[in-house]
């Protein structure tokens, strides 16, 4: 997977399905919807790196879990994401 594919035409139904997920987990975590684009892509650039990902079945979260300190709950990231193949240095 190239760079380019992370810009290829999505479906206007595809693209408001991902806002509303983005925008779902944003509350969720009183993160700006922008701020959480950041980090999808930062994560989806840094990734490509070492594998060849599926990017359409990419599912990241924010959700809330039980903190280890049995204090609460804090905010955690899910990421899943979908290896096709794992690219190997030279």
């Amino acid at each position: 997977m190239g760079l380019m594919d992370l810009f290829k035409k999505k479906s206007s139904g595809d693209v408001a399905k991902d806002r509303l997920k983005l925008l779902l987990v944003s509350d969720r975590a009183s993160c700006s919807p922008e701020m959480m684009e950041k980090i999808k892509n930062e994560i989806i650039e840094v990734i490509s790196k070492y594998m060849d990902i599926d990017t359409e079945g990419l599912d990241i979260q924010i959700t809330q879990t039980e903190s280890e300190a049995n204090n609460g709950t804090v905010p955690a990231l899910f990421a899943n994401i979908p290896i096709r193949d794992i690219k190997h240095g030279k």
